[in-house]
């Protein structure tokens, strides 16, 4: 490695790192503050806000690598200038895109490392955080999973416990569904097998039920059932995908295909997972680009504000992408895919001439 692609690639890391901390930081001691709250009226350990914001910190801040590069390599450059290294390193023939070209590089493989190991890590911790919030949830008698066997439902209502098994999901319709509830003591009260239940309300309507009740079985065109769940609220069950990693989303999207459940939420994890790196040294190369054009501007705090007002801009134009690519207003791999193209080419745009700067 060539001594000047060393000293870039040190300075590079140490800028990185440096704003990697703060802001890690920042969302360790604002995730403290949102745990007290949380745990004001429980009686626990004091050590349980700290021990939850520990492992629910590495996924907020896995959402933040894009923000944190730019950032990073903001101050990156704003060290070059100080030091008026980047004008040495100009004189002695090193071009600005040679240097674009090393930090670009530097966080491709910073984003392989993020994917990889980072986000399997972040999302094991936040699999265990939401498990021992779920303990403290009001909700926590009322439990849903999706596996290979279909959708389970374990739902508690007026002392009874209903184990729910459907194979099938239909927008608000469930099929091939069978409903088994007990009292309190687990004995048996009855079962009900229907291929038609409207979940859309709280009050589920069974259509065509079968009945099995004291070893006899009987017919009725409506059965009426009170649940703790309806459509909403199944679909937002399974909305959190951050707690599962690339391998889990695979297997989890196998089991929603089979389930005839919409694969649109774990798809689009995926797929942003998988371009991540990509992302990142798009945000690299426009942070670059937006300290070299400004590099006659003497304030500090002016080109971090330039930066701070893209990251926002991308932030929200990213999001409304990934809202209409959810809600299917258009198709998945644009909304996954204009983001990063047009970013792309407002670089291309920008790197002409770059080298003058």
């Amino acid at each position: 490695m060539k001594t000047y692609t060393k000293f870039l690639v040190n300075s590079f890391l140490k800028s990185f790192l440096n704003v990697f901390l703060i802001m890690i930081s920042l969302v360790f001691v604002l995730n403290i503050l949102k745990e007290i709250e949380f745990f004001s009226n429980k009686e626990v350990n004091a050590f349980y806000p700290i021990y939850l914001s520990i492992m629910s910190s590495p996924s907020i801040i896995f959402e933040m690598f894009p923000f944190i590069f730019l950032i990073g390599t903001q101050f990156f450059f704003i060290k070059l200038f100080n030091n008026d290294e980047i004008n040495i390193f100009k004189y002695s023939g090193l071009k600005n895109i040679k240097i674009i070209l090393i930090l670009g590089i530097v966080s491709f493989f910073i984003g392989i490392f993020t994917i990889t190991v980072f986000y399997s890590l972040s999302s094991n911790l936040q699999h265990y955080y939401l498990q021992i919030k779920n303990q403290f949830s009001k909700d926590k008698l009322h439990l849903a999973v999706i596996n290979k066997n279909g959708l389970w439902i374990k739902d508690s209502v007026n002392n009874q416990t209903s184990i729910i098994n459907s194979s099938k999901i239909n927008n608000n319709f469930l099929t091939d569904t069978f409903i088994t509830t007990f009292d309190e003591e687990f004995n048996l009260i009855r079962s009900v097998k229907s291929n038609k239940i409207d979940i859309k309300n709280n009050e589920w309507l069974i259509y065509d039920a079968t009945i099995f009740e004291d070893n006899i079985s009987q017919k009725s065109d409506l059965v009426k059932f009170k649940s703790n769940f309806n459509q909403k609220k199944i679909e937002s069950l399974f909305s959190n995908l951050s707690s599962l990693s690339l391998l889990k989303l695979i297997d989890l999207r196998g089991n929603y295909k089979s389930l005839n459940y919409s694969t649109v939420d774990v798809d689009m994890q995926i797929y942003k997972i998988l371009t991540y790196p990509l992302f990142l040294v798009i945000m690299t190369i426009l942070a670059s680009i937006i300290m070299l054009n400004t590099k006659k501007t003497n304030g500090k705090v002016i080109k971090i504000i330039i930066g701070l007002f893209f990251s926002v801009l991308i932030y929200y134009v990213n999001n409304l992408m990934n809202v209409m690519g959810s809600t299917e207003k258009i198709p998945l791999m644009i909304s996954m895919w204009t983001p990063i193209i047009f970013l792309a080419f407002v670089n291309l745009i920008m790197l002409v001439n770059i080298n003058e700067k």
